[in-house]
């Protein structure tokens, strides 16, 4: 499976859309979905992409891929919605993501443990 090297671009331009229809930034929640949820929340933020993510185990075990990819998209969609409730973007996850590249999941885990560790003994 490739990547489109507009992947990148793409959810970018996603992100400045849900950037747009924040209320604080002229969204109307009368008219846009993204900026209702904005209107009601952290809380209808959170629930929704709770929703979406046990929507996507489902459809993984129901095993069809037409299905994964379509509530894969849904939870991505709610996820940069929450990114974007706390000023964050997709830029931001890919960067954690390359910080990670390279690493096995193990080694990843360890150092983690060892981080929560040291910040625990700083205390």
């Amino acid at each position: 499976m490739s990547e489109s090297p507009q992947t990148g671009d793409s959810l970018a331009r996603l992100a400045a859309v849900i950037e747009s229809r924040k209320p604080a930034n002229g969204g109307d929640p009368a008219a846009s979905y993204v900026a209702r949820l904005f209107d009601k929340g952290l809380d209808a933020i959170l629930k929704k992409v709770g929703e979406e993510a046990t929507e996507t185990v489902m459809a993984g075990k129901d095993g069809d891929p037409t299905k994964i990819v379509y509530e894969v998209a849904d939870l991505w969609f709610h996820s940069m919605i929450a990114l974007s409730h706390f000023g964050l973007s997709p830029a931001d996850v890919v960067r954690e993501l390359e910080r990670r590249e390279g690493l096995s999941g193990l080694e990843e885990f360890a150092l983690r443990k060892s981080r929560q560790r040291d910040g625990e003994s700083q205390d």
